[in-house]
C-alpha cells in the first residue's frame, strides 16, 4: 500500500497540476449541467449522465497512463496506430456506419452501449504523423516540394474526413495542419498563396463540393428568418435561450427552462448561458483559454522540435472547437456539428480529449526530467 500511495505522490509532483485542475473542473461542470438536463426532463433517461461519467473516468485513466510514455516512443509506432484509425473511418463507409440524430453525415460506428467517431481518433494520429513529418524537414518547410508534401500529407485525413460529409471535423484537420505549419516557421510567402487560393477555391466548395444542406445552413446564418422553424430554429432559440440567462442564469434546476434541438451537445453553451448566465459563460470561455495558453506553455517548454508540434496541434484542436462551437450559439457560425471540448455530451469526444491531454503531460513530463530518449 506504501508503494501505491509514494507512486501517486511521485505522479502528483511530476504532473502539471493546473492543467488537471482545469480539464476535471470542466469535467465536473459537464456531469453536472447533464444531471440538470435529465432532472429537467430535456431527456428522458439518465443515459446521458452516466456515459458522459463513465467517459470521464475512462480518459482520466488513460491520461495518466499515457502521460507516463515518452511522447517520442508514441509517435514512433505510427505504423500501428494510422493503419487502425484509417481503417476505422473507412468503416463508415460500410453497413457498420450511421448517422446520429440531427447529423447530416455518417461519421459513427455502432458499438451497441454507445457510439463511436473514429475522426476524433484520427485527429490524434494526424497530430502525432504531421509532428514526425514537420521535424524532420524543419530546416527545408520553406523549399517548394517539401511545402507541397506536407499539403499533401494534411490533404489526405482531410478529403477523407470530406468524402464522410463531415465538414466540421474536416476543418479541424485543416486548422491543425495551419497552426502547426506555422508553428515550424512556414514562410509568409506560402502563408499568403494558401490564403489566396481558399479565397478563390471558396466558391468552388460552395457550388460544387457542399449539399443543398450545408448551402441552406450557411444562407441561415445571415438570415435565420429563412427556415425559423426548420435549420434556423436550433440557433435561434438557441441565442434566445443563452440571454435569458442575463447575468447570473435561471438556475441549473429552474422549471422554465428553454428547450434547445442538442442543448445537451452541440449547444451545451447555450443551456451553460440560461442556467448560470453571463458570468458562467465568461468563466467557462476564462477556463478554456487558461487551458489553451498551458498546452501552448508546455508546447515552448519542450527540448526538441516534436514536443512542440504536438503541443501546437494539440491546442488548434482545443481552440478551434472552442471557437466554432460558441460561435454557433452565438449565430456568427454555421452550426457544423463542433462540440464544446470537456462540456459537450459524447464518449468519443471526451475520451479523445483526455488523451490529448496525456500526449501533452507526456511532454510536460519529459521535459522536466532526463528522458529515456536522451544520451
Amino acid at each position: 500500500m506504501k508503494r501505491v500511495f509514494h507512486a501517486i505522490a511521485t505522479y502528483i509532483k511530476e504532473t502539471d497540476k493546473f492543467l488537471w485542475l482545469y480539464c476535471l473542473g470542466l469535467s465536473g461542470l459537464s456531469v453536472l449541467l447533464l444531471y440538470s438536463v435529465y432532472v429537467n426532463g430535456f431527456v428522458n433517461s439518465p443515459r446521458i449522465v452516466i456515459i458522459q461519467s463513465a467517459a470521464i473516468g475512462l480518459g482520466i485513466v488513460a491520461a495518466i497512463v499515457i502521460s507516463k510514455i515518452d511522447y517520442r516512443l508514441m509517435a514512433s509506432l505510427w505504423k500501428i496506430y494510422v493503419p487502425l484509425t484509417v481503417g476505422l473511418v473507412l468503416l463508415t463507409f460500410t453497413p457498420l456506419g450511421i448517422s446520429r440524430e440531427g447529423a447530416d453525415d455518417k461519421a459513427w460506428i455502432s458499438l451497441g452501449i454507445v457510439d463511436l467517431q473514429p475522426s476524433e481518433l484520427l485527429k490524434l494520429a494526424f497530430v502525432f504523423t504531421f509532428a514526425m513529418h514537420l521535424s524532420r524537414v524543419k530546416e527545408h518547410i520553406n523549399d517548394m516540394k517539401t511545402f507541397l508534401l506536407l499539403c499533401v500529407h494534411g490533404a489526405i485525413p482531410t478529403l477523407l474526413i470530406v468524402a464522410q460529409g463531415d465538414f466540421g471535423s474536416a476543418l479541424v484537420f485543416v486548422c491543425i495542419m495551419v497552426f502547426m505549419l506555422f508553428s515550424a516557421g512556414l514562410s509568409w510567402k506560402f502563408i499568403a498563396v494558401g490564403v489566396g487560393a481558399a479565397v478563390v477555391a471558396a466558391p468552388l466548395v460552395y457550388f460544387f463540393v457542399f449539399q443543398e444542406l450545408h448551402r441552406q445552413r450557411l444562407r441561415i446564418l445571415f438570415n435565420p428568418e429563412l427556415d425559423p422553424m426548420g435549420m434556423g430554429f436550433q440557433q435561434m432559440q438557441g441565442r434566445t435561450a443563452l440571454g435569458s440567462g442575463q447575468l447570473f442564469g435561471r438556475g441549473l434546476f429552474s422549471n422554465n427552462l428553454i428547450n434547445i434541438p442538442e442543448l445537451y451537445n452541440d449547444f451545451i453553451f447555450a443551456y451553460i448561458g440560461q442556467t448560470l448566465g453571463f458570468v458562467g459563460c465568461v468563466a467557462v470561455a476564462l477556463v478554456l483559454t487558461l487551458l489553451c495558453v498551458k498546452i501552448l506553455m508546455t508546447g515552448r517548454m519542450s527540448k526538441d522540435p516534436m514536443g512542440c508540434y504536438i503541443c501546437v496541434g494539440i491546442f488548434s484542436i482545443l481552440l478551434f472547437q472552442t471557437v466554432i462551437n460558441i460561435g454557433m450559439v452565438l449565430s456568427v457560425m454555421p452550426v457544423i456539428g463542433v462540440t464544446l471540448p470537456f462540456l459537450s455530451y459524447g464518449g468519443t469526444s471526451v475520451v479523445t480529449m483526455y488523451v490529448s491531454i496525456g500526449i501533452v503531460l507526456s511532454v510536460y513530463m519529459n521535459n522536466r526530467r532526463r528522458g529515456m530518449f536522451d544520451d
